[in-house]
């Protein structure tokens, strides 16, 4: 559990649910109008309750003509009286409700785009998923339907509990005896409820981040036969959160029945001492049925009431979620400086990084100076530090010491914004968007290009000979991270994508990894033009990709063990030397 959930577990319910109701003074004009129509609402049960005196007593005992014929139409003109009240409760907290959810979904995904990228990597994509749908849900609940219980019922109860203490007053006894019973049972339960929520909370992430894996890995599933095994670990998140989910049920199917239980033995007494020989006398028949249908009518809203509180337990146990994201740090952003366009010079001045302070460093004293234009290709085993490198350039991570400086303006004083606008990025994972090829390309741009600029990049890209060849050519929809396209053709749009933004830096990440030999050659031919104007970083495993490099780094261990041309490197007979030597040799045996 992060220190953030640590500090949200440990505030009071109270608390959070003061914080959640926060979001609704926006709304208040709104909520306002619904609490009146609460009240209203609540008004009408100790009304109907008063009714019932005159029209026994006028009507059936005494006959009053008047009362006969004035009763009816005070019956239907409460209860007009009530629909309209109570449909103006339910649209208008409704109405705020879903704003209120409207708005902390937004400030949610809002917060997530400028969450730093090591949120991601310790909280999994189905948790975060589970926040924004499930949890926040939950918070809709407690903001609307959980409110109008505690409102309209609590004041419904207590207009009641009014006009039965004024028919007698021996009552306050009885209920100031049964109150602290009542209340106990609700804070025990609000304990259970409040444990098992958190607990089911986790589980729904657990089962959405499982459900996502098996979606986007469903070939690897298929191809290593992994569906039983898919199967039995989804079962069993399944069978925890349905068991958790009927713990539940059990405390609230528990806890109403004992409070309808001390209700009705509060009522059973009161029946038995209004039947007293003493209080006969004064009560007449219309005043003892009054008091009857006052306290049948106070049932039900204690039930509600009882029965609210888990509805209530699970939307504070939500809002923790949502507010332990929304508390995270963002990234930091405090950088003022801009640079209009930079002329590309790249220096890592004794640069370490740890990608958490129990890890050993992944790059460890980098010195290194990148000049405006030169092309400088990083190459090395796995887990030697070159996609750190390049991750720490667009700030996806601030260095754990040493600083680095474009133009000679450390990056952390650049503003975000303005850094990333400087750099383009193509990587092996390329992510696409389920919308057009069109959009795809001009992903991020401010102004939307002309179709002749989208034209003349895909044709740079080699992309341009299949999207014409699709049937809706540019405005073809791409699917799902682009799924309906071939692993070459995803990589020429990333490509595409780069090459329209301009950018006077590349970054690029195994960025022909996907394509065929041939295919690899014209992107080479289109990516040499666009390089001799740009500072450029290479991460390649396959080195016949950057032999024309001005300038190789080899790292090893996250240090710079060598570094010069590709001719240079060979003659040295080190490092890179071995590894050219094992790849060509590795060529050689599968051409033979």
């Amino acid at each position: 559990m992060s220190a953030a959930q640590d500090q949200q577990a440990a505030m009071p319910a109270a608390q959070v649910y003061r914080r959640l109701l926060g979001h609704v003074r926006p709304y208040w004009r709104v909520f306002s109008v619904s609490i009146v129509g609460m009240l209203a609402f609540a008004a009408t049960e100790p009304l109907f309750a008063a009714m019932m005196r005159p029209l026994i007593d006028g009507s059936f005992v005494e006959r009053d003509a008047d009362i006969v014929r004035l009763m009816p139409l005070v019956l239907v003109g409460l209860f007009l009286f009530r629909g309209i009240a109570g449909f103006i409760n339910n649209y208008c907290l409704s109405w705020v409700g879903r704003r209120v959810v409207a708005d902390l979904r937004q400030r949610m995904f809002e917060h997530l785009l400028r969450a730093p990228t090591r949120y991601f990597d310790t909280h999994s994509t189905g948790h975060l998923l589970a926040k924004l749908t499930y949890n926040v849900e939950n918070v809709a609940t407690a903001a609307t339907s959980a409110i109008t219980t505690l409102v309209r019922d609590g004041f419904t109860v207590l207009g009641l509990m009014a006009y039965m203490l004024y028919l007698d007053a021996t009552l306050a006894l009885i209920f100031l005896v049964i109150g602290p019973l009542m209340a106990g049972s609700v804070k025990y339960a609000s304990k259970r409820f409040r444990r098992h929520s958190r607990r089911i909370q986790d589980r729904i992430g657990e089962l959405t981040h499982v459900a996502q894996e098996v979606i986007d890995g469903h070939r690897v599933v298929k191809a290593f036969g992994g569906q039983e095994r898919e199967r039995a670990h989804f079962h069993a998140i399944n069978e925890k959160t349905r068991s958790l989910q009927m713990k539940m049920v059990a405390t609230e199917a528990a806890s109403v029945p004992l409070v309808q239980l001390i209700s009705a033995i509060a009522i059973a007494v009161v029946v038995y001492l209004s039947t007293l020989q003493g209080l006969k006398e004064n009560i007449t028949v219309g005043t003892f049925m009054s008091f009857i249908v006052a306290m049948g009518l106070l049932l039900p809203p204690v039930k509600r009431l009882t029965s609210v509180n888990a509805h209530l337990q699970r939307g504070i146990i939500a809002a923790e979620s949502l507010f332990e994201l929304l508390d995270a740090e963002p990234e930091s952003d405090t950088g003022a400086r801009r640079i209009e366009r930079a002329e590309g010079r790249i220096e890592y001045l004794g640069v370490t990084h740890r990608y958490a302070p129990d890890k050993a460093p992944a790059v460890e004293g980098i010195d290194l100076c990148i000049e405006p234009g030169e092309r400088v290709a990083l190459v090395g085993p796995s887990g030697s530090g070159k996609s750190t490198l390049a991750s720490l350039l667009p700030r996806f991570y601030d260095p754990s010491a040493g600083e680095i400086r474009l133009d000679g303006i450390a990056l952390c004083d650049l503003s975000l914004a303005n850094l990333r606008a400087q750099l383009s990025l193509v990587t092996q994972d390329v992510v696409l968007f389920n919308d057009s090829i069109a959009n795809n390309i001009a992903y991020g741009l401010p102004e939307r290009p002309s179709r002749a600029e989208l034209e003349r990049v895909a044709e740079r890209a080699h992309a341009l000979e299949f999207i014409t060849a699709l049937p809706q050519g540019f405005d073809t929809q791409i699917g799902d991270r682009g799924v309906l396209l071939s692993g070459g053709q995803r990589q020429r749009l990333a490509i595409a994508r780069a090459m329209l933004k301009n950018a006077p830096i590349l970054i690029l990440d195994e960025a022909t990894s996907a394509l065929d030999t041939e295919a690899e050659r014209h992107i080479q031919a289109a990516l040499e033009d666009l390089m001799e104007r740009r500072t450029t970083l290479i991460i390649a495993h396959r080195l016949s990709t950057i032999e024309r490099a001005d300038r190789i780094l080899v790292l090893a261990g996250g240090q710079i063990v060598e570094q010069g041309t590709h001719a240079e490197l060979l003659a040295l007979g080190g490092h890179y030397a071995r590894l050219h030597s094992l790849q060509w040799g590795a060529l050689a045996d599968s051409l033979a």
